[in-house]
């Protein structure tokens, strides 16, 4: 995994979802799904499959709050079962990765359920 991306990816979660185009978003998400699916961990393979529901929930013309959030959640989860036992120089950029997908996810789902209200 190179570290040179996670922090870019770190860095560009940072600035708010809203910060990065979704051109960039995609592109970026692309990178991780190929390098995780030719992984072959199983945890890693799982965070690659949840990436390709959240680039279908990004590319299918009707943006939901509520599906987005969830997968970002998910992510944000899987990406701290990763970090638990990665490599002591992983361990931080992936923690905090972890930590604004979860809380990018619950703005969204927030939001979500603050408009169905």
């Amino acid at each position: 995994m190179p570290s040179d991306h996670l922090l870019a990816t770190v860095s560009a979660l940072k600035n708010g979802l809203t910060s990065l185009p979704l051109g960039s978003a995609m592109d970026n998400t692309e990178t991780w799904q190929q390098q995780f699916l030719q992984s072959g961990e199983p945890g890693l393979q799982d965070i690659a499959r949840e990436i390709g529901n959240l680039q279908s929930l990004l590319s299918s013309g009707t943006l939901s709050a509520t599906a987005i959030g969830n997968s970002l959640t998910m992510l944000g989860d899987q990406t701290g079962e990763v970090a638990a036992s990665a490599a002591v120089d992983l361990k931080k950029p992936l923690t905090e990765l972890a930590d604004l997908l979860r809380r990018h996810g619950g703005d969204l789902l927030a939001h979500a359920a603050k408009n169905q209200k």
